[in-house]
């Protein structure tokens, strides 16, 4: 049978497009075909924008310290409609962007909404396309809890349209989403409230980091309700008001409602059912380790079959595919060698073990754990106690670093290039022999 395309893919996101331009450049023929903005939810309503409000944030930040260095205090005053609109412009640049990579890289790319006809047939407003191999790369989207008045509130999808900065804002979840809007929106000067359905924030994380980034953000003013969940929205005289359940009852006043409680699979409306297409527990589909499903010819990446819900794993899985299938050369994806970061203030990054995993795999008596506190050098002049945190799992028997983590300053970066070192096997007596730059804050790693 001939085929339309070598190579369809479903969803324009982070993980299609990198796997639509790596097919093509083995030669395949290649179609993609996305409903939206090109870039998916990190390019529009995820990673970019929001780490340019973290960008925006900062100078809040650092205006504070800037008359301790010496800068003559003045009025500033942010306008969040001119941000909001700068966002916007530096959007419509990537999706130029990627749209001219398409159509270099020779792929065509089909406006509209995929669904499966059968194994090899998709429908496109009407029109019927077939391909040889089909991949799946929808995404995901906001998860909303199952409680009175959910509408009155917003996910992270809909924080870069609100038409006005609020004066009181309401976070539900204490992921990395919602702790990082939590930390802009507390910058930009907002009244900011945390509900979180556990004892410490960012589940996933390794303890200290969890621990120090909460107490970091409380520090700076951010209220926390503990081991709690929200049990009502209403519409009151003064705004919103939040039902709170749990350690404390108590009931918060908001002008805006974030619902940060997780993510689920845009899979509903692609007719899997029709091609027989297995799903996981939580909606998911199922794949083996090179990103194929029950069915031989489809395939799928990204947040609608990974359990990392990041972006570079995403890109990682869409080139890993492409290379198996097209390039010939079977490849999958090291998901236990994923840095990760939340961009917070204070910020935090991990890479490899935590200290709970280590302890599990190796036992209490096959584990070390070096760690440091201190002030960093830039906040000597900032009247403020909070410090950098820093620390390494080792594996007792051998010194091989098994994970690094760090609060603080630049934590992203530092332990990204870290985790290269580590996962080239680096022992803990490699860090002592490597000379530090001084003064940096990434010399410290050196010295535990």
């Amino acid at each position: 049978m001939t085929f339309d395309y070598d190579l369809f893919v479903i969803g324009a996101g982070s993980g299609g497009l990198a796997a639509a331009k790596a097919a093509a450049s083995y030669g395949a023929r290649v179609g993609i075909a996305e409903h939206e903005a090109l870039g998916g939810t990190c390019v529009n309503r995820g990673c970019i924008p929001k780490k340019l409000i973290v960008y925006a944030a900062d100078f809040a930040l650092q205006k504070q310290m800037a008359h301790r260095y010496g800068w003559t205090e003045c009025d500033n005053y942010f306008d969040w409609t001119r941000f909001t609109k700068s966002v916007d412009k530096h959007l419509e640049s990537l999706n130029d962007s990627f749209s001219k990579q398409l159509q270099k890289a020779g792929v065509d790319l089909i406006k509209g909404y995929a669904t499966f006809v059968d194994n090899h047939t998709l429908e496109l407003d009407g029109r019927k396309i077939t391909a040889d191999k089909i991949l799946i790369a929808v995404g995901g989207r906001p998860n909303l809890p199952d409680i009175p008045g959910i509408e009155f509130a917003i996910t992270s999808r809909e924080m870069f349209h609100l038409p006005y900065l609020p004066k009181r804002f309401v976070v539900i979840g204490g992921g990395y989403i919602g702790i990082e809007f939590a930390s802009m929106m507390n910058a930009l000067g907002c009244k900011v409230t945390v509900i979180n359905n556990d004892e410490l924030i960012l589940s996933g994380f390794d303890d200290d980091v969890r621990s120090r980034i909460q107490q970091g953000l409380a520090n700076r003013g951010i209220r926390f309700f503990h081991n709690s969940t929200a049990k009502q929205i209403k519409l009151g005289e003064d705004g919103l008001l939040v039902n709170i359940k749990g350690d404390k009852q108590a009931t918060v006043a908001a002008d805006t409602i974030l619902v940060a409680t997780g993510r689920a699979p845009n899979v509903e409306k692609l007719g899997l059912e029709k091609v027989s297409v297995e799903l996981a527990e939580k909606g998911t589909i199922k794949v083996n380790e090179y990103n194929c499903t029950n069915v031989d010819n489809i395939y799928a990446v990204g947040d609608c079959s990974s359990s990392l819900q990041l972006t570079p794993v995403a890109k990682a899985e869409g080139q890993a595919f492409a290379k198996t299938v097209f390039g010939k050369t079977p490849k999958t994806v090291n998901y236990s060698e994923v840095p990760t970061a939340v961009f917070s203030r204070p910020e935090g990054a991990s890479f490899g073990m935590t200290e709970k995993q280590a302890r599990s795999e190796f036992g209490d008596d096959g584990v070390e754990c070096f760690s440091t506190e201190f002030k960093p050098l830039f906040s000597q002049f900032g009247g403020t106690e909070e410090k950098a945190m820093m620390k390494i799992i080792v594996q007792s028997e051998n010194q091989r670093v098994l994970g690094a983590h760090m609060v603080g300053e630049h934590a992203a970066d530092i332990i990204q290039s870290l985790g290269v070192a580590i996962r080239k096997g680096i022992t803990k007596q490699d860090l002592d022999d490597t000379i530090g730059i001084h003064p940096t804050t990434a010399e410290e790693f050196m010295t535990l």
